[in-house]
């Protein structure tokens, strides 16, 4: 039986979205992000660092349509965030997961806000493509570490292979019970509607309103995130 203290009136943590619509969310907000980079800032990814080490290699390998100084300087300032959001776990981690989640939100919202900003002011600059590859791999870097931190099990938010390897190894029809199927699938489905949505508004409207689409989107969990799962 729930005691009064465990009720979400009484527990600051349970209050707020659950941490779960949280990364889905977030997950819809990655698609946006590499949508943008690789559509508009040379083939290279700011949030999928995975695709990213693929990407050098054709770089370094002189492939056409590819850059070795972009995708570089997207791996080295994805590096630089997740070692900050490493420290900052460490220093708020073992206190409320809910002020954690919102000032490391708070923290990605300014930074896709600022790449907003330099994206609107100064379109098509070789300056611009290098800032909004800092800014964006800083930010998911950032999150990538707090997200990994945070521990929900199937949701990191930016990568999707391992979360396609246990939807299919762990269904009926791999032998196992599927119980993990409908968060798994809501995963892949909430990146293929954030890079769908990334691709038409880059395609139409240019970056920085894709980019105004994941800082709102960010400022909103930012605002409303709990601690729970």
């Amino acid at each position: 039986m729930t005691t009064p203290s465990e009720t979400p009136e009484h527990d600051p943590e349970a209050r707020g979205l659950r941490l779960v619509a949280v990364l889905l969310t977030l997950t819809v907000v990655s698609g946006l992000i590499d949508a943008v980079s690789y559509l508009g800032l040379g083939h290279v990814f700011t949030a999928n660092m995975t695709g990213n080490v693929v990407v050098l290699g054709f770089a370094a390998a002189g492939a056409p349509g590819f850059s070795v100084p972009h995708t570089a300087a997207s791996l080295l300032s994805f590096l630089v965030g997740a070692v900050a959001g490493g420290r900052v776990a460490r220093r708020l981690g073992g206190g409320s997961r809910r002020t954690w989640a919102r000032l490391t939100l708070a923290a990605e919202a300014v930074l896709l806000g600022a790449s907003a900003a330099v994206a609107f002011a100064a379109p098509g600059a070789t300056g611009t493509t290098y800032t909004l590859i800092v800014l964006t791999a800083f930010a998911m870097g950032l999150r990538n570490a707090t997200v990994r931190k945070l521990g929900v099990p199937d949701l990191t938010t930016t990568v999707l292979t391992m979360t396609l390897t246990g939807l299919a190894s762990d269904s009926r029809a791999g032998g196992g019970s599927g119980r993990h199927s409908p968060r798994r699938t809501a995963s892949v489905v909430a990146m293929a509607v954030g890079a769908l949505l990334g691709a038409w508004l880059v395609l139409h409207h240019g970056l920085g309103v894709p980019l105004v689409v994941a800082t709102a989107l960010t400022g909103v969990l930012a605002l409303t995130s709990s601690g729970r799962e």
